[in-house]
């Protein structure tokens, strides 16, 4: 009989939380919101003589829910059971809500939690969540509506010649001037890269489906939010009356399992995104990869490319990233770790432990609130 061997429990004893606010480059806007800055909270949690690092996009208040709720509830509990820790979050924060600002928190701590355990364990987060894939493609994601057309060209057509093969543009502000847009992305391109829409749920069913007809002509294949989040009638009603060949997609805002479920139970997209920012960190993201592959529809994360990339190695239905200019900018210039895509795909640095990220304190001071 092999000798049984007691695991001593690695108490988490203290987290820690920081909040950045990055302007943009330039003043950008999609279909429905226009910013200037965006908010980066990040987590730190101690236990086992280890740190781990985890972060989210999101408003200042979801460290206020990490400092309060989740901490209350994690301190003194063993980090390393990921699952029930994910539990406690949840469970704690009952009276807060699932979804909006919570569910960021949880995203935040539960990064962290991985970053911990595969640090302590001394091994890179995608070997420990259990990669199906040695790198990870990615598609270029920007061309936002405040963007000029010559801005707009300029960014999609430099992807391209880096090697991404697939970018994405905001459309949905001016419907109008969309496939005057598209048109110019296009031959920005040139006819071999793939050309991707988000309007982010800035049409009517009726609209969507005009346009839809109208970005075909520019060999659009993507068309990204075109009605209402969770309208899902009405994104049904779109993807089985798009053009052939045009896939539709939605699901970065949801935030608990039940919201992916239902969004798969509808029959409204063709391949399902999903944000570890938001849904709850990796274990969040890993639990809809398990829905997605119980239907058979293809996965995308959203935002965070550098966040995502050790999780992402990890799904098993994975059709791609986004590579999204905003954050690419953030992770590029704060942290230590982020590699640029090689052939169109990310990979991780396999001899950092961890997620690979490493804030540069030094860099971030000026942004922080």
């Amino acid at each position: 009989m092999p000798a049984v061997v007691a695991r001593v429990e690695c108490a988490i004893e203290a987290i820690d939380t920081e909040v950045y606010r990055i302007p943009t480059a330039t003043p950008e806007s999609d279909g429905t919101l226009e910013w200037n800055a965006t908010t980066l909270v990040c987590a730190e949690i101690r236990a086992g003589g280890g740190s781990g690092f985890g972060f989210t996009y999101a408003d200042a208040a979801a460290a206020s829910v990490i400092d309060t709720t989740l901490r209350d509830a994690l301190l003194g509990r063993d980090a390393l059971l990921i699952g029930a820790r994910w539990n406690d979050m949840y469970a704690a924060a009952r009276n807060l809500g699932r979804g909006g600002v919570v569910s960021m928190a949880v995203s935040a701590v539960d990064v962290a939690l991985w970053d911990l355990k595969a640090k302590l364990l001394d091994v890179p987060a995608f070997a420990l969540l259990g990669a199906a894939r040695a790198a990870v493609p990615v598609y270029g994601s920007g061309g936002f509506t405040s963007y000029a057309p010559s801005q707009l060209a300029e960014q999609l057509g430099g992807w391209v010649a880096d090697g991404i093969p697939m970018v994405k543009m905001k459309v949905g502000r001016e419907p109008d001037a969309d496939p005057d847009r598209a048109a110019i992305a296009r031959r920005a391109i040139g006819d071999d890269a793939e050309l991707f829409v988000d309007a982010n749920g800035a049409y009517d069913v009726t609209t969507a489906l005009q346009l839809a007809a109208a970005f075909a002509e520019s060999g659009v294949r993507w068309f990204e939010e075109p009605v209402y989040r969770e309208d899902y009638a009405g994104t049904r009603d779109v993807r089985r009356r798009a053009p052939a060949g045009m896939e539709i997609a939605s699901g970065e805002y949801g935030y608990a399992p039940y919201d992916f479920g239902r969004m798969l139970d509808a029959r409204c997209v063709d391949v399902l995104q999903a944000d570890a920012t938001r849904c709850g960190g990796f274990t969040g993201l890993l639990t809809v990869d398990g829905l997605c592959e119980a239907q058979q529809v293809p996965l995308s994360t959203h935002c965070a490319p550098y966040l995502h990339l050790h999780a992402a190695m990890a799904c098993r239905t994975l059709r791609h990233s986004e590579f999204f200019f905003d954050h690419v900018r953030i992770e590029q210039m704060l942290f230590d770790g982020p590699q640029l895509p090689v052939d169109g795909t990310l990979r991780p640095d396999a001899s950092r432990p961890g997620i690979g990220l490493e804030l540069k304190r030094s860099d971030a001071r000026r942004y922080a609130l």
